[in-house]
């Protein structure tokens, strides 16, 4: 058996670009980047020489180590780093690098140090492709948007036909989602932490290394010494540098992580809507044709939506880990948390994969989304006259004896007889109206429709800010 995990059970994120970059080699290598960064600071401080930055380099990449062997040994220290530590000064070893190059490394550091540095250098490249596809989705949509906009159809609330709208508003708010959404996701990115606080949080082991007598006491000079190094550590890695320490102060995970939750329900919104509106009896979208998807093993005429389960299938995967993020959290205890911190890892690397493949499916999904005009029209005559009942109300009632009861009623008697609306109007309208060309104008379902258009371009507009930015 082979412990990789390739997302058989996962399709949501399986062979999407974000699937190697939340790996398990990918995590790896992220924990080595930031052993290897922090002893180059070192050097670049004189804290160690440049022969040790250059060794610990050497050994810092993930092909040189058995991950395998990595998981077999991290429950003995209930976290990878640990074993990995004890691999790394094995290589440095077996490698002829000078002693020192051991003693520099991970000196002053502790394992959440470098674990959750090495989660936010991993959400860091993540969202870097993220983002590529949610601007590829966003454009389609855009685009959609733009196509349809003179497109008018159905809206439905609770389920149920309401009024008219075009589609290209709602492929607007898709993308008004998606956009929201990619900004909070940027927001979060540009921020994220390296974590530098040593064994608990006070890096009093820095502060004694960089102290120049035994014994020293701590003194201001010595904390800004300290928090230059860590500035310089994040610089290096293409992080933020923190104002303090934040082993038990969540935030920067909470953040991210749910910034990873509002685009995997954007997507999830879009997705939902489209296999609502590919069923058979609905028909107005279809996905994309595409060689070898879609296809069922038991019944070879059915095209199945795959793209709109796999972000459905995301949706309602990842509130359940956001919320382990929040309960841990609200348990990370003492100066270093007990299994709550350990409970953010899986969590927070799923919902970055869900988040990933979220994009990448809602971006082919949207590039190649199917409008069928046909049945659009069809489905909004079934509901006639009714559609418009909202500006009947509005336009009629002022002009018939009895005012808006007894349009309200004339609107009852059509659901229950089946009479067009526009038949039971004509026969209480004032005698003196150009009836005809009053009803004409009046149950136009393309006369209203608000400010539909003027949404779409703004909504777009914003996209287009933001992609520009």
């Amino acid at each position: 058996m082979y412990p990789v995990d390739y997302g058989l059970l996962t399709p949501a994120w399986a062979a999407t670009p974000v699937a190697e970059a939340a790996s398990d080699a990918a995590f790896v290598q992220g924990m080595l980047d930031v052993e290897s960064a922090w002893v180059k600071v070192q050097a670049d401080a004189g804290l160690c020489t440049a022969a040790d930055a250059a060794a610990v380099a050497a050994i810092a990449h993930v092909e040189h180590y058995d991950l395998a062997e990595l998981a077999d040994q991290g429950p003995d220290g209930a976290n990878a780093l640990i074993p990995l530590l004890s691999m790394m000064r094995a290589r440095l070893t077996a490698t002829g690098a000078p002693s020192t190059a051991a003693t520099a490394l991970h000196r002053g550091a502790t394992s959440q140090d470098i674990i959750d540095s090495a989660l936010m250098l991993m959400a860091s490249r993540a969202i870097a492709l993220i983002r590529t596809d949610l601007i590829g989705a966003a454009a389609a949509l855009s685009e959609l948007a733009h196509t349809h906009q003179g497109t008018v159809c159905v809206a439905r609330s609770l389920t149920q036909h309401a009024l008219p709208t075009v589609f290209g508003l709602r492929a607007a708010n898709w993308l008004a989602g998606l956009v929201a959404a990619g900004r909070r996701l940027e927001t979060s990115a540009a921020s994220l932490p390296v974590q530098w606080g040593g064994a608990v949080g006070t890096l009093a082991s820095l502060h004694q290394r960089l102290g120049t007598s035994l014994p020293y006491k701590s003194d201001h000079g010595l904390a800004e010494r300290a928090a230059e190094l860590t500035t310089a550590l994040a610089t290096e890695l293409g992080l933020s540098a923190p104002r303090t320490p934040w082993h038990t102060v969540r935030e920067p995970v909470l953040g991210l992580g749910s910034a990873l939750g509002s685009v995997v329900a954007a997507a999830g919104t879009f997705g939902a809507d489209v296999l609502t509106a590919a069923r058979p009896e609905i028909g107005e979208l279809s996905e994309p044709h595409e060689a070898g998807k879609g296809g069922s093993s038991a019944m070879p005429q059915k095209r199945n939506p795959v793209h709109s389960v796999l972000l459905r299938n995301s949706a309602l995967s990842a509130p359940g880990h956001l919320a382990t993020l929040y309960t841990a959290a609200g348990t990370a205890v003492d100066e270093r948390p007990d299994g709550g911190w350990h409970s953010e890892w899986a969590a927070l690397r799923e919902l970055l994969r869900l988040a990933g493949g979220a994009a990448h499916h809602a971006r082919v999904l949207a590039s190649g989304l199917q409008v069928h005009l046909e049945a659009m029209a069809r489905n909004m005559a079934l509901s006639g006259d009714l559609l418009v009942s909202e500006r009947i109300l509005a336009v009629a009632a002022p002009l018939v004896d009895g005012g808006k009861a007894a349009v309200q009623g004339l609107v009852l008697e059509s659901l229950a007889t089946g009479t067009p609306l526009r038949t039971l109007l004509q026969g209480v309208l004032p005698s003196d109206m150009d009836n005809k060309l009053f009803l004409d104008d009046l149950l136009d379902p393309a006369g209203y429709l608000g400010s539909a258009t003027d949404f779409i371009n703004s909504i777009r507009d914003d996209f287009n800010d933001w992609n520009h930015a």
